[in-house]
């Protein structure tokens, strides 16, 4: 099984490797130049004394194989091979010898003789002319008293072949998709050794024995649009935080865990977005939730979600304001966010403090959910001390991003402070491994009475009624009124959840 995982994850490198042998034999068939055979086969008969005597039948049988042999490599000699130039003219005796094969079948006294050459007519003569003077010279060499007890017989004349014998497409191409399946195979298992980034799902699987809670597929516009289920609530990515959020809540059921840590291992692994869409996620499903920017070093949440940063959680930390006073909604949703506040010089201090712990206790009597988007646990060691103060932690796992070794330390690190692990998030997927993530849209089609509504504002509209402020404080676009983002159809507020 781990090797057809490998294959499934690391196929095109097979592919690639199998198409350029392919085409590497295929290039060397064309220049390969053309060969062509032109064959003769003899046979070779010993004369016995008696032929009615097995013992003497036995031992010409016997001399005759021995001298078949002795002729194939007489084949190489210049006894046999100048009188076939001689009688043929073509080339030299050298030349001959690179061009002619003997060979013998086994337990048979026969001898065949193949010539090779760049033109089939060139390769018939020399065969033809081999046929005529290897008797004779044998016969030459053999000869006793005037009379040779071997006789070399024709049985098979040269003839012409057209088709050339090398080279071979179809075997040529053939050996070399199978050279080609091995060595990119090899490759493959090569690569996924050398691989150490976490990547798919059985590589967070392998990681630990927690939950993966879902897959987030990768969008080149995150950093543009973080908010997925706001700017585009049908979005394929944003049925997956829906999925997150689904799944997060048959996590240890039974607790109910309310303070819950997002953290990563290293920056880059979308831990602050995930943890802004799964807090809209809940809040579109009827939860209230708190958001808090536990990130104090390098703070993004807020930006998000467009709103303003400035008094925030330090402030509430060392008494200077309350939360409620610094606490800010998002939307119509039952959403809240707590902000970073001023960077103090002491985070990991004050995130372990006993002002955090009483923090998230009132706030977990408040709110269904309170999300803690804390830093990355190898950097620094405030997700580790968070992790203490919260009922669990969920961590990011980026696709590509992070290393097998750096997530395995990092979900260590957590494990050595006794943090309760709800699951994992494999984050960045890309889409052709995202296991099913498919993009079902759909679109929300007003009926005619909404219609009808709409084109009553138009005309309140023209006759001068006021339109909704824009409040500076609240998202980008949204209306003081009620926090709605300007512009948004009805498809978002009654978004199928």
């Amino acid at each position: 099984m781990a090797y057809v995982r490998i294959l499934r994850r690391r196929w095109p490198i097979v592919v690639a490797a199998t198409a350029l042998a392919a085409a590497l034999a295929g290039v060397l068939t064309m220049i390969t130049p053309r060969t062509y055979q032109s064959t003769v086969q003899f046979f070779v008969s010993t004369a016995t004394g008696d032929a009615g005597n097995s013992a003497q039948l036995a031992s010409g049988n016997t001399f005759t194989a021995q001298r078949v042999k002795s002729y194939a490599q007489l084949l190489k000699t210049p006894k046999a091979l100048d009188p076939v130039v001689a009688e043929t003219g073509v080339g030299t005796t050298d030349q001959l010898v690179s061009k002619v094969t003997a060979t013998i079948p086994p337990d048979s006294v026969l001898l065949n003789v193949a010539v090779t050459d760049g033109h089939p007519e060139v390769a018939q003569r020399l065969a033809a002319g081999i046929a005529k003077t290897l008797p004779a010279t044998i016969s030459e060499l053999e000869d006793v008293n005037g009379t040779s007890p071997v006789k070399v017989t024709v049985v098979k004349d040269a003839e012409l072949n057209a088709a050339p014998v090398a080279p071979r497409p179809v075997r040529n191409i053939a050996l070399g998709v199978i050279l080609g399946l091995l060595i990119g195979f090899g490759l493959a298992v090569l690569r996924e050794l050398m691989d150490t980034k976490v990547r798919t799902k059985d590589d967070v699987e392998a990681l630990s024995d927690a939950t993966l809670l879902g897959g987030i597929p990768f969008d080149s516009d995150a950093d543009k649009h973080p908010l997925i289920l706001h700017s585009d609530p049908t979005a394929g990515r944003a049925e997956a935080f829906r999925t997150l959020r689904t799944n997060l809540r048959f996590v240890d059921a039974t607790q109910h865990p309310q303070s819950i840590v997002v953290t990563s291992s290293i920056v880059g692994e979308g831990k602050s977005t995930t943890t802004a869409n799964l807090a809209l996620a809940l809040a579109e499903s009827g939860a209230s939730v708190v958001v808090i920017e536990a990130d104090l070093r390098r703070p993004r949440l807020l930006q998000y979600f467009g709103l303003q940063s400035g008094i925030g959680l330090t402030d509430v930390l060392i008494g200077r304001h309350s939360f409620a006073d610094v606490i800010q909604p998002f939307g119509r949703l039952n959403l809240h966010l707590l902000g970073a506040g001023p960077t103090p010089p002491n985070p990991s201090e004050l995130l372990g403090s006993r002002a955090m712990g009483d923090l998230l206790e009132q706030l977990s009597n408040r709110y269904d959910y309170v999300l803690i988007d804390a830093p990355p646990v190898l950097p620094v060691t405030d997700a580790a001390v968070l992790a203490t103060q919260a009922d669990g932690v969920i961590m990011v796992i980026g696709s590509g991003v992070v290393t097998k070794d750096m997530a395995a330390d990092a979900l260590e690190s957590l494990e050595t402070v006794n943090g309760n692990i709800l699951g994992l998030v494999l984050n960045r997927v890309p889409r052709d491994r995202s296991g099913g993530y498919y993009d079902y849209r759909y679109e929300y089609k007003p009926d005619v009475g909404r219609a009808a509504g709409a084109r009553g504002h138009r005309s309140l509209r023209r006759r001068g009624a006021a339109e909704p402020e824009v409040d500076p404080v609240s998202p980008a676009g949204t209306s003081r009124r009620d926090g709605e983002p300007a512009g948004e159809s009805a498809k978002s507020r009654l978004h199928e959840v």
